[in-house]
């Protein structure tokens, strides 16, 4: 197997006296889908803020795509934050930007490039998440959750990522509207090699989409593995969650 493209080692993330990770290691492999699962507090969110460098840990270490993230290097992390993208909990866009514009903040990084170029590959990128050419005029307060979700997704790609970042995806989408982002993130993930790192709390997501699992339990990453292999780990809460009413539903509609 080749080397991972995310891997943390000793991760220790602490606010106050409150530990939330504690000596915490996972591996992401290249071109998988990775749902990253846990109860409230066990900090999903919080861990993939501390991979793309909005939280700072008390221990441990980071490699994204073979660069050391912890040590401080500006110049290697300026090289991973172009191969990765990131969409946070509806969209979090710029509401005083049209989509379009919104979708071209990361493409203005690039060197040389026109702004005929630019406004081009927006254009692309919002075709390419499934809304129609009429959004990119529109401003965030204009589109409907659905849509903005899809709009993050779109200035998520926009720098051709390798890696994307999804906190919540699915998160207060109705239930045609999530499984049809379900099928966005599963086709473009194939179509463009992706890896993704998913953290979501939503049944129907992990068995649509994801290759394997990670649950976070008890200040750490407790297991990971398939679907299936979830259905088998003895500890009360990963039973709970995996053999209860709303995975058998996921499951059946799988």
């Amino acid at each position: 197997m080749e080397d991972p493209v995310i891997r943390l080692r000793g991760i220790r993330n602490q606010f106050g006296s409150q530990v939330v990770h504690d000596d915490l290691d996972l591996d992401v492999q290249r071109g998988e889908i990775l749902g990253v699962v846990g109860g409230s507090g066990t900090g999903k969110s919080v861990l993939m803020k501390t991979i793309i460098g909005l939280q700072t840990p008390r221990a441990g270490k980071i490699e994204v795509l073979g660069h050391d993230l912890t040590g401080g290097d500006p110049a290697a992390r300026a090289v991973v934050e172009d191969n990765w993208g990131v969409m946070f909990q509806d969209g979090a866009l710029f509401s005083s930007l049209t989509v379009r514009e919104n979708v071209e903040v990361p493409l203005k990084r690039v060197p040389g490039l026109a702004p005929e170029a630019r406004r081009a590959l927006a254009d692309l990128k919002i075709a390419m998440v499934g809304l129609g050419p009429e959004a990119g005029g529109k401003y965030p307060s204009e589109l409907s959750g659905g849509m903005r979700k899809r709009a993050g997704l779109a200035r998520a790609l926009a720098l051709d990522p390798e890696i994307v970042f999804l906190d919540e995806p699915t998160a207060g989408l109705d239930p045609i509207g999530a499984a049809e982002f379900d099928r966005l993130i599963h086709g473009l993930s194939r179509a463009l090699g992706l890896t993704v790192f998913l953290v979501t709390h939503d049944l129907d997501t992990l068995y649509a989409v994801c290759d394997r699992v990670a649950v976070l339990a008890e200040r750490r990453v407790l297991v990971t593995g398939t679907i299936e292999e979830m259905a088998r780990v003895d500890h009360p809460w990963v039973h709970d969650y995996f053999h209860g009413p709303r995975a058998r539903a996921a499951q059946g509609g799988a």
